[in-house]
């Protein structure tokens, strides 16, 4: 809705239309019903639970899927003597050899390898396994109704459950409701016909087209396909959907009294695409009711209240009543510039002294010229006083040089 000022709760209010505010997305007051065989015809319309519009809570529907998710596990260990089915004993010191426990024997590759621990082959596992472990989580009943509350929401909102993967391009209407004529449905086939009637043949697809064999050691621990999520059906009264529907790839049952989180937000993520009939979606406000009578089915719950009637937070920030009352806008503190060194900072000279620059090249241009001449006035000094060997330094080595030996003169009696 594109109007001014649109209640949340749903109550009667008259618009301004002289702004248009986009506003935050407000929940439809009803919902239409369609026929379970032919979906082209409606039967009329149903009011729109309060449950359905309850504020979203993906940390809260997270933290409960996590640990009601850990209540269907069993209990399972290693085997209590595993690693230990062997009369091993150390060697204690003294023979250079580690004080871990040795196999006991001779005459075989066994003898004499360490076992026990677990740094050893055929040693127990390091902190083994035991069946007392906590397997299960107690979750506080109010958080799971909550829980539950969210994900309904959810699954009223066609992005979320776009967002979740389901293909709802065909669907009339989100969330779906049909004819309580659906809940005798008895056969497969015509269940399948149901569903492809309602727009849900994309969404069967995909699920059938998602199997796939399990990657780990699950494959062999009978659980070796897995697949996609399909619609969940919601029905008030069992005659005989539950078996037309157990078939089908994807497609879950679930009575409207036993609303799991388990299944309305697979994996933690709600947006579940449901199926509800009109018994059982008239029934949702008998179990929840609203937030001033309170939930005539569950004792002592209340549905939970939006910390937010009107998320345009921008408008309400902007708006005459709360700008009216807050402080001005306070000026920032000035900052000076930090004085820098003008010797080190060429820019700085410049400002204080626009000759610097040119008396820099100057000089250094005098200092070339100076390098220049001393070099020049170097050559000719050596031209002048240092010629070939009166120069003092050749003569100091020549010090050192290495002289041939003298001839020895034979002696007057061999001539």
């Amino acid at each position: 809705f594109w109007l001014k000022g649109f209640p949340l709760d749903g109550s009667v209010c008259v618009p301004a239309f002289d702004k248009l505010i986009p506003t935050m997305a407000t929940a439809r007051p009803v919902v239409s019903v369609y026929q379970f065989d032919d979906p082209s015809k409606k039967e009329g319309s149903v009011t729109m639970p309060n449950v359905l519009v309850s504020p979203l809570r993906p940390d809260l529907v997270r933290f409960v899927h996590t640990n009601i998710a850990k209540n269907k596990r069993m209990a399972h260990s290693v085997y209590i003597e595993a690693g230990h089915e062997t009369a091993a004993q150390s060697w204690h010191t003294g023979r250079a050899v580690a004080r871990i426990p040795r196999a006991p024997g001779g005459g075989t590759h066994r003898a004499g390898q360490g076992a026990f621990g677990n740094m050893c082959r055929g040693g127990h596992m390091f902190n083994p396994t035991r069946t007392w472990r906590r397997w299960h989580r107690r979750v506080n009943s109010t958080m799971r109704r909550h829980a539950v509350a969210s994900a309904l929401a959810a699954s009223s909102l066609v992005p979320l459950v776009m967002a979740r993967g389901h293909r709802i391009g065909k669907i009339s209407e989100v969330p779906l409701v049909v004819s309580d004529g659906l809940e005798s449905t008895t056969k497969t086939k015509k269940a399948v016909e149901i569903l492809a009637k309602l727009g849900c043949g994309d969404e069967l697809s995909k699920v059938k087209d998602s199997k796939t064999v399990r990657a780990g050691k699950g494959k062999m621990r009978n659980r070796r396909y897995k697949m996609r999520r399909g619609p969940l059906v919601v029905f008030n009264e069992d005659n005989g959907l539950v078996r037309a529907m157990r078939n089908i790839p994807g497609v879950e049952t679930c009575s409207v009294d036993r609303l799991n989180l388990l299944s309305l937000a697979p994996g933690g993520n709600f947006g579940r695409f449901i199926v509800w009939t009109q018994s059982a979606f008239k029934k949702l406000n008998e179990m929840y009711g609203s937030l001033k009578s309170g939930a005539p089915m569950k004792k002592g719950y209340t549905l939970p209240r939006a910390q937010m009637e009107n998320a345009d937070l921008e408008r309400l920030i902007n708006s005459n009543e709360i700008q009216s009352v807050l402080k001005p806008k306070m000026e920032a503190p000035r900052k000076h510039d930090t004085r820098l060194n003008p010797f080190t900072h060429k820019e700085v000279m410049a400002k204080l002294n626009p000759y610097a620059a040119e008396k820099k090249a100057e000089d250094s241009a005098d200092v070339k010229k100076r390098k220049a001449e001393r070099v020049k006035a170097g050559v000719e000094y050596n031209k002048k006083f240092k010629k070939g060997d009166s120069t003092f330094y050749k003569k100091l080595m020549k010090a050192f040089e290495a002289k041939a030996p003298a001839p020895i003169e034979k002696a007057d009696d061999e001539e």
